[in-house]
């Protein structure tokens, strides 16, 4: 019995490991994205076929672009616990279960080339059932993702790819359920995205790791502009991901109900502007974790408001 369960307990952290690979959790609440891209545009939900290869894509999509940027990352990160040490997670989303699992030796770089392969493959032919064009899409933002990987100590501008590659899901759901979609609906979507991602997720990010990343010498936003500039970024940001919200009401061929509007002000309120502001009035790295976290969380919240508004 007790073998059994050393075992049983064995791979279930094996399964954890790999989960910390693909950042899971975040993945999971990331998989909104897509279904939130679909709903705005339909108004409503898609036929149950779409819905359930749409589910399996979208969480192997993700899964694999997570492990891919640990796996073009494997030799800085293994520098950057070197020379740094692991950093505290306590706080942070992406580090659930573990943070690096590559860097750290807790799985093999093979391992992770094979998980990220194997899970890229499953979202590809999903992507091309749906439509083509989505596989695309897909392929297009792995590619992307592995540029800013290798961007850190080139340029700060990576963080515009990284806002590129957030915008993926979400912009290959539309394409799934519309072959044909508005461009100037496309377009508004892509910067709505766009700037959640760079202000929400990606400064905030590099904004915790910001003293580790000045000793390796790599490039981003916080090393370049320092703390308060930076918040200002990420809070300039913010605001125009909050107003594109509201110009894809008008934009959306979905007859959404009039609530649609203080739902989502309410939503950016909350889970962007509020934190955004206190970290610029602080001009205090530590309150970016918390904004980061509650950014995570407001694609699945705009989900819930549009899906509320199309139903009402």
């Amino acid at each position: 019995m007790d073998t059994m369960t050393t075992l049983g307990g064995s791979r279930l952290s094996r399964i954890k490991l790999f989960m910390a690979l693909s950042r899971t959790p975040h993945g999971l609440l990331d998989m909104a994205t897509p279904a939130l891209g679909a709903v705005l545009w339909l108004g409503g939900v898609p036929p149950l076929s779409v819905i359930l290869l749409g589910i399996l894509t979208a969480f192997a999509g993700y899964t694999a672009v997570y492990a891919l940027n640990d796996v073009v990352d494997y030799r800085v990160d293994r520098e950057k616990i070197q020379v740094c040490g692991l950093p505290c997670a306590a706080d942070d989303l992406d580090a659930v279960y573990a943070r690096h699992p590559l860097a750290q030796g807790l799985l093999s770089l093979k391992e992770g080339i094979l998980w990220t392969v194997a899970w890229g493959t499953v979202a590809i032919m999903g992507a091309y059932a749906l439509n083509p064009l989505c596989a695309l899409v897909f392929l297009l933002g792995c590619l992307a993702e592995a540029v800013y990987c290798l961007m850190l100590k080139v340029s700060f501008l990576r963080t515009v790819v990284s806002g590129a590659v957030k915008t993926a899901g979400g912009m290959a759901a539309v394409f799934a359920v519309a072959p044909d979609p508005s461009p100037s609906f496309v377009f508004v979507f892509f910067l709505w995205l766009f700037f959640w991602e760079i202000g929400g997720q990606n400064v905030p990010n590099d904004m915790c790791d910001a003293d580790d990343d000045k000793n390796l010498r790599a490039e981003t936003v916080p090393v370049r502009f320092g703390v308060q500039r930076s918040a200002v970024v990420i809070a300039c940001c913010l605001v125009s991901a909050v107003i594109l919200s509201l110009a894809l009401y008008r934009l959306t061929p979905a007859k959404l109900n009039p609530v649609f509007i203080p739902g989502a002000f309410l939503a950016g309120m909350i889970l962007l502007l509020v934190p955004a502001l206190k970290l610029v009035r602080s001009g205090e790295p530590r309150y970016a974790p918390a904004l980061f976290n509650k950014a995570s969380y407001y694609p699945l919240t705009m989900f819930i408001v549009t899906l509320t508004s199309a139903t009402i």
